[in-house]
């Protein structure tokens, strides 16, 4: 006898469409939560610091459910957009003020994040991990002392003598590129140990090797502009912003805004963080040498190009560097996303731009793209702002010419392919006539060599009459001879050499 009720295999059915409703609402309150993480800090009819609030009671209330989504969520954004840093930290600080208990979890899973890529060898992100711990000082959910100790173990780790300078290297880089943010907090709370922890790094700076430096040179001589080591100048750039009391003018820091609501929430410490050991196969970040083409004499009126030794210079080009590093693989939205830069209206940015992708281009020993990404780039920018734009690259590539005779060959290489392809793509128009005065030099000199290495490029891209038609008759001497087809059979001899 059949026990089973009539209809309890639609129950069944009933209990799987229910699970699967469930599932799927859940998903659909995830997807929204992320979006929302998301896009905060972008356009908005609010102001960030109505909707970081309103955003915060929306997660707030998610907790319970949502945690492990929300911790992972916030620490993703801030390692992939280390731009919006600040934003992030204000909303941990803000959710930290509400539940005390999640603050204490999120510092646990960023630390867990920060120890993850620092094994992984993802130095970037573990250097952007950084800088948001840090941040957590100013939003009052870290203690400064707890954040001194690990600064103080990071550098450390660059007194080991056993290991490869570029490690080394690497935790004094990612120390001192974590000042800029939370250095005015360890400076107003914790005085005499940041002065140790900058003490012991100039100590470190003082003896380190720097062989590398000649071989990473652009140009063999330092004028006008000084060929600094990228260390060197990173902390030159320090201790002019300690000599203006940790002020700054580039970094937005939306949580003063809240600054009495944050200041009255307990605080967490760090949990003691070792660095894992040195391994034979890890690969670090290479030195290098920071590229310099303009200063403030070569911009005209506007806003007014910060110094070399400025912080603001350190950051501006940093978040160039990240826009690249972010957009590459697309030209267009690289471009775009360029010419948005959120401070354009305190800098010259096209100038910052041209100097920054020619930095890239001309790095040594090997750019970190394709040659043609940033030739690429540098099209898409022309073509987008064509009022400024095109008249700062001719700026900078007669500045380039002019300094040629110094540049080191692989750069003098690149600089001929970069050339060539932009001008294949504005029909070949350029102001030839004023290097005329190159024909009267040894034809050996680096100048009437890069005019005719250019033109030889340009005949591959077009063709020989069109070259010859575009350049002025005192240049004629370096238009490369007219490719013509060899038919080996038709020479004379040809049939005997056969039989």
């Amino acid at each position: 006898m059949n026990r089973r009720r009539p209809h309890e295999e639609e129950d069944g059915y009933e209990r799987l469409h229910r699970k699967r409703r469930r599932v799927s609402e859940n998903q659909e309150i995830e997807d929204r939560l992320e979006s929302l993480i998301l896009r905060v800090g972008e356009k908005s009819s609010s102001s960030l610091e109505s909707n970081l609030e309103g955003l915060a009671s929306v997660l707030e209330a998610d907790l319970s459910t949502f945690r492990v989504k929300i911790l992972r969520i916030l620490t993703e954004c801030a390692i992939r957009m280390p731009e919006k840093c600040t934003i992030y930290a204000t909303l941990v600080g803000l959710l930290n003020a509400k539940n005390y208990n999640f603050g204490g979890e999120f510092v646990d899973y960023i630390v867990k994040t920060f120890k993850e890529n620092l094994k992984c060898g993802k130095w970037n992100a573990a250097r952007y991990c950084l800088r948001f711990i840090s941040d957590l000082v100013n939003c009052h959910v870290l203690a400064a002392s707890s954040l001194l100790t690990l600064l103080e173990t990071l550098v450390d780790c660059a007194n080991d003598d056993s290991v490869p300078q570029v490690r080394r290297d690497w935790f004094v880089f990612a120390v001192l590129a974590t000042l800029p943010w939370v250095g005015r907090e360890l400076y107003e709370k914790k005085e005499s140990q940041l002065d140790h922890l900058l003490v012991t790094i100039e100590v470190f700076l003082n003896k380190r090797s720097k062989k590398h430096w000649p071989a990473l040179k652009v140009w063999s001589v330092d004028t006008p502009h000084l060929q600094e080591e990228y260390l060197d100048c990173l902390w030159a750039q320090i201790k002019k912003l300690r000599q203006d009391n940790w002020s700054e003018k580039h970094i937005p820091r939306p949580y003063l805004a809240f600054d009495s609501i944050l200041c009255e929430a307990l605080q967490h410490t760090l949990p003691a963080i070792q660095p894992p050991l040195h391994n034979d196969g890890d690969s670090y970040p290479m030195p290098r040498v920071i590229f310099r083409m303009f200063d403030y004499t070569d911009c005209p009126d506007g806003p007014v190009l910060p110094g070399v030794h400025s912080i603001e210079r350190f950051l501006i080009e940093e978040h160039l560097h990240n826009i690249i590093e972010a957009y590459h693989l697309e030209r267009k939205e690289c471009a775009a996303q360029l010419l948005c830069f959120p401070y354009k209206a305190k800098i010259p940015l096209e100038y910052c731009i041209v100097e920054i992708i020619f930095a890239e281009l001309f790095n040594l020993p090997r750019p970190r793209y394709l040659e043609i990404c940033y030739g690429s780039i540098l099209i898409e920018l022309c073509k987008l702002q064509p009022a400024t734009m095109p008249q700062v690259l001719a700026q900078a590539t007669e500045i380039l010419f002019m300094r040629i005779d110094s540049m080191n060959v692989a750069c003098f290489d690149r600089l001929v392919n970069w050339f060539s392809y932009h001008l294949s793509n504005f029909q070949y128009r350029w102001s030839w006539e004023d290097w005329e005065g190159c024909a009267q030099l040894d034809p050996d000199h680096p100048k009437p060599r890069f005019i005719k290495e250019v033109l030889s490029k340009c005949q591959r891209l077009s063709y020989h009459q069109r070259i010859k038609d575009m350049v002025p008759e005192t240049l004629a001497a370096f238009v490369p001879l007219k490719a013509e087809p060899i038919y080996k059979y038709s020479m004379e001899g040809a049939g005997k050499k056969n039989r």
